[in-house]
């Protein structure tokens, strides 16, 4: 008798499978839920050590795909919490997923999120870039101590507004502070509304003329920007929570502004290395989510993450991943320019440079040669600024990342204590550097933001005071 065998469908010939998705998970802090995903060809079970605040819809299951809740409760710990979840397939695989919850540390102000409202908000980033033409920067006012005339700017008027827009420019920033002088209560991190109504206002200033905006947490004391290097992990979770504390009450507060308005989760951040960068990527990531937790019209708003110190150089090189955002193509990128800083804006003899009061190749002085800004100076010549902007279009630009050079400048020093002894060439050399970049910008696809303090334009007679600076900055758009 003969015995044919057609096959086997031994259990021990099947390939094991298990892969869960995703393998992190990040909660927030008011109490929050999430899922993730198994899919095995055998049964499984989850060990879950944080019982006491974490709760799984599922501990174990047989083969197929299954999506598994997760239900943490409120961190009222002061201080970050993370476990890990593992999975076992009786296949012998195994998987770790890693979940963590923010603290709480101030009170949610995400008290009255909307459902999404795209009414007005039609525009993509690259779409609502196309439309900017030339910035304007309302320099050491609103970010000034006590009120906006803390540094001696006048109160801001429409007028002023308008008057921006007549000279050239159909965006404005608004540098703001809000942590070092306007919360009326610092354990709840609370805004004082005389405040945020304030700026409001002037927000609405810039809406109601068709001027873009860009509204910041400006430099403020310091409490997000020198705080990235060397930071601990408590004194981050500190950080992360007032930035979402802050965020969650100015986005709802400007929530019903179209898309004129934009939001910028920082200034110029200290940041100088990848650890560090990856430090600044958590709070752009916690601004992102909170101004979108609050809906409405936030739901799609174009938002602005900066860069390692907003160098363009640094950006290029270690910030070409941008943090997630729901919202697919509403975010942009912010860097700054003052290259050469001894040129743009130095107003006296440091130990790492000399001011000077001539650059370009074609802009050197015999009259004073000890302040020339040589072309043999590589990192910081006529080349070097050329490249800078290429950098950035290449890896933002090109890839449709809007930019914005939310601060460049260069100043001149005639009238002043250090004045030029060959003011000619000077005035001349400002204006050769202030076309170039503005043009270098324009050309790289980036919307160049001027910073001015009333140097340029006069904020009470709503005059031109140093109408070269202006033109210049024009031709740098033809």
């Amino acid at each position: 008798m003969t015995i044919i065998f057609f096959g086997s469908c031994k259990k021990d010939d099947v390939t094991p499978e298990l892969k869960v998705t995703p393998l992190e998970i990040s909660l927030n802090a008011e109490g929050d839920t999430s899922e993730f995903s198994i899919v095995t060809n055998d049964s499984w079970t989850i060990q879950n050590a944080a019982e006491a605040w974490l709760q799984v819809s599922q501990v174990n299951g047989n083969s197929g795909s299954a999506s598994i809740q997760i239900i943490a409760s409120k961190n009222a710990t002061g201080n970050k919490r993370s476990t890990i979840l593992v999975v076992d397939s009786n296949n012998g695989q195994r998987r770790r997923i890693t979940v963590s919850q923010k603290p709480t540390i101030y009170p949610s102000y995400n008290t009255s999120p909307k459902a999404p409202d795209a009414t007005g908000m039609s525009s993509n980033a690259v779409e609502l870039a196309a439309k900017m033409k030339l910035g304007w920067n309302i320099g050491n006012t609103f970010e000034a101590p006590n009120n906006e005339q803390g540094w001696g700017s006048p109160k801001i008027t429409e007028d002023y507004i308008k008057f921006v827009k007549q000279s050239g420019f159909n965006a404005i920033r608004i540098p703001c502070q809000w942590n070092w002088h306007h919360v009326d209560n610092k354990a709840t991190a609370h805004i004082d509304q005389n405040w945020m109504n304030r700026v409001k206002e002037v927000v609405g200033y810039c809406v109601n003329n068709d001027i873009y905006v860009l509204l910041n947490i400006h430099w403020d004391g310091g409490w997000l920007e020198r705080n990235i290097k060397d930071i601990t992990p408590v004194k981050q979770d500190s950080i992360d929570a007032k930035q979402r504390a802050f965020w969650e009450q100015i986005a709802t507060a400007m929530r019903d502004f179209d898309e004129h308005l934009m939001f910028a989760s920082a200034n110029e951040p200290d940041a100088g290395n990848a650890a560090e960068t990856k430090v600044l990527a958590q709070f752009h990531q916690t601004f992102i989510d909170a101004v979108r937790s609050t809906g409405g019209r936030n739901s799609y708003r174009v938002l602005v993450v900066q860069g390692p110190g907003t160098n363009m150089v640094l950006t290029s090189e270690l910030m070409s991943t941008l943090p997630k955002d729901p919202t697919p193509n509403r975010l942009m990128v912010e860097v700054h320019n003052y290259s050469p800083a001894q040129f743009c804006f130095l107003n006296e003899d440091v130990d790492w440079g000399k001011m000077a009061y001539y650059w370009g190749k074609d802009y050197q002085s015999s009259i004073e040669p000890d302040r020339n800004f040589l072309e043999s100076w590589e990192w910081g010549n006529e080349s070097a600024l050329i490249n800078q902007f290429k950098m950035v279009k290449e890896t933002f630009v090109d890839k449709g990342v809007p930019v914005l050079i939310g601060e460049y400048g260069a100043y001149r020093r005639d009238g002043s204590e250090n004045e030029p002894k060959d003011l000619v060439t000077h005035n001349n050399s400002v204006d050769y550097w202030i076309t170039l970049a503005t043009k270098q910008a324009r050309q790289s696809g980036m919307i160049p933001f001027w910073w001015d303090t009333g140097g340029a334009l006069d904020r009470t007679n709503l005059t031109v005071k140093d109408q070269r600076t202006i033109d210049a900055i024009i031709a740098g758009t033809k």
